[in-house]
């Protein structure tokens, strides 16, 4: 099983690089499609990724709620990201009339906002889903986070399962993964 956040936080106090490698490897694809997301290129969204765990890096001993690491994440790193964007906004003054006609152009894409807001709900889901049993973990995995997911026998056969108990147990670990949620 994982170390909760709480624990990796507090390894990194005491100067644990095991731990902070690991949370960088568990934040670092959150951390790096947020200002993807927002529009902005492989080269902004790594100095967000660097201005992100750095503060993280440098803050480590006033963060007040360890267990909480992953909104402070996405918190930072939206911020972040807004900053940039801002920035990139301010140096446009000098637009030419091609680039307001392309800014006339309808997007149908989500605004970054609510991305982000996507983003964070997913980390939520898979952090609550992180503190479930080894069998509703895997389960919940396999119906819900894979690309196809495989027929209820599949299912039963991987996890040593009855097939007519797939229904049930996965009824029983939603609700707790609901529960974990609120």
């Amino acid at each position: 099983m994982e170390p909760s956040d709480a624990a990796l936080v507090e390894a990194c106090r005491r100067g644990n690089e095991a731990a902070w490698e690991t949370l960088v490897r568990r934040y670092q694809r959150y951390v790096h499609a947020i200002p993807r997301r927002a529009g902005l290129d492989d080269e902004a969204a790594a100095d967000v990724f660097q201005e992100v765990f750095s503060a993280l890096f440098q803050g480590l001993d006033r963060l007040e709620e360890p267990d909480r690491l992953g909104a402070w994440i996405l918190t930072t790193a939206k911020r972040a990201t807004w900053r940039t964007l801002r920035r990139r906004m301010a140096a446009r003054s000098g637009q030419t009339a091609l680039d307001e006609e392309a800014e006339e152009v309808p997007d149908s894409e989500p605004l970054p906002e609510n991305v982000l807001m996507g983003l964070e709900e997913q980390l939520a889901v898979r952090t609550a889903l992180g503190t479930l049993d080894e069998r509703c973990r895997e389960l919940l995995t396999l119906l819900f986070y894979t690309a196809e997911p495989p027929a209820y026998g599949e299912v039963a056969a991987r996890l040593g399962l009855a097939e007519g108990s797939i229904g049930p147990i996965r009824a029983r670990c939603l609700e707790r993964l609901l529960r974990r949620l609120n």
